[in-house]
C-alpha cells in the first residue's frame, strides 16, 4: 500500500483549481484539501475557520434542492467611468467570464430546515466582496421579498466594504438598504445578520449590523476601518484581538459567536424564538 492511501478521501477528484494540500493560516499545518472540504473547510487541528465560496455556503444553510436565486441577471455599469490600471467595466466584464456569479452577492429564497427565507450570501471572490449599486439593490429587493412574503432575511456578510470604483453610489446603498430594513423592521419579520471574515466598510456600517441578531463566525474580522489604519491615526497599539469576533462580543458589539458546523441549526432556533415556534434541540 503506498502512503498515501493511508489518508481517507484519497481517490476523491479535487476541483482543477484546488491544490492537493494546503496550509492553515493559523497553526501552520498541512492539511489534505479534501479534509478541510469534509469538515465545512475548517482546520481539524486548531478550528481555524478558512474562507467559504457563496456556493458552498448556500448549500450549509439551505435544504438540499430547495434554493432559487433571484435577480441574477442585475449586472454592474460604470456610473462614474472609473480607471485606475484597468478600466471598471472591463474588470466587471472579466470576472463575468470566469464567476458564475454576476456580482459579489447571491441572492434568493429556500428553506432553512423549517423555515422560508431569503438568503443573501456574498462572494469574496468577486472584488473583494465590495458593495456596489447591484448589491444595494439585490439586497433592498431581497428585504422587499421577505417582507411581501413575511418569510425571514438571512445575510452573510463577507466584506471588504463600498466599492470606490461607483464612488458616491456605492456609499449610497448603506443608506438604501438600511431604510429597507426599517420597514421590514416595522413589519415584525426576523433578519439574522452572520459576520464571516471580513466584514468591513459600507457593509459593516449598514445592514451588516442591523440584525435582530448578529451571530459571527470564530475568528472574524469586524469593523470599519482595518486595524493597521486605525493604529496609525491613533498613534496607539490596539487591544489583542481587536476587532475580532470574539473581542466584539466581550464588548457587546454582537450577540454570538457561532462556530460554522452549529450556524444553520442555531440560525433556525433563532428563527423559531422570533415566530413562537418548538425549538429544535441543540447539538452537544
Amino acid at each position: 500500500m503506498a502512503w498515501f492511501d493511508k489518508f481517507p478521501g484519497v481517490g476523491r477528484k479535487l476541483p482543477k483549481t484546488k491544490e492537493a494540500w494546503v496550509e492553515c493560516r493559523s497553526c501552520k499545518e498541512q492539511i489534505y484539501q479534501i479534509d478541510l472540504i469534509d469538515n465545512l473547510h475548517v482546520c481539524p487541528k486548531c478550528d481555524y475557520h478558512f474562507r467559504m465560496t457563496y456556493a458552498d455556503r448556500i448549500q450549509l444553510l439551505v435544504n438540499p434542492g430547495t434554493f432559487e436565486e433571484k435577480d441574477a441577471n442585475l449586472i454592474s455599469g460604470d456610473p462614474i467611468r472609473f480607471k485606475d490600471k484597468k478600466r471598471y467595466k472591463d474588470r466587471v466584464k472579466s470576472l463575468l467570464k470566469v464567476r458564475n456569479s454576476t456580482d459579489s452577492v447571491v441572492c434568493g429564497a429556500g428553506q432553512l430546515e423549517d423555515h422560508q427565507v431569503e438568503l443573501c450570501v456574498f462572494d469574496f471572490e468577486f472584488l473583494g466582496g465590495s458593495m456596489g449599486s447591484v448589491v444595494g439593490e439585490k439586497i433592498t429587493r431581497a428585504i422587499e421579498r421577505a417582507r411581501a412574503d413575511k418569510s425571514a432575511l438571512v445575510i452573510v456578510s463577507c466584506s471588504g466594504g463600498a466599492r470606490m470604483q461607483e464612488g458616491i453610489f456605492s456609499l449610497m446603498q448603506m443608506a438604501k438598504t438600511s431604510s429597507a430594513l426599517k420597514t421590514l423592521a416595522d413589519e415584525g419579520v426576523p433578519y439574522i445578520s452572520v459576520l464571516t471574515d471580513p466584514t468591513m466598510g459600507g457593509v459593516s456600517a449598514s445592514f451588516a449590523m442591523l440584525g435582530d441578531a448578529i451571530l459571527a463566525e470564530p475568528g472574524a474580522l469586524v469593523g470599519f476601518a482595518g486595524p493597521r489604519v486605525i493604529e496609525q491615526t491613533i498613534k496607539q497599539k490596539l487591544p489583542e484581538g481587536f476587532q475580532r469576533a470574539e473581542f466584539l462580543l466581550d464588548h457587546g458589539l454582537i450577540d454570538q459567536v457561532v462556530h460554522r458546523k452549529n450556524l444553520k441549526r442555531r440560525i433556525s432556533n433563532l428563527l423559531s424564538l422570533f415566530k413562537n415556534t418548538p425549538i429544535v434541540a441543540q447539538p452537544s
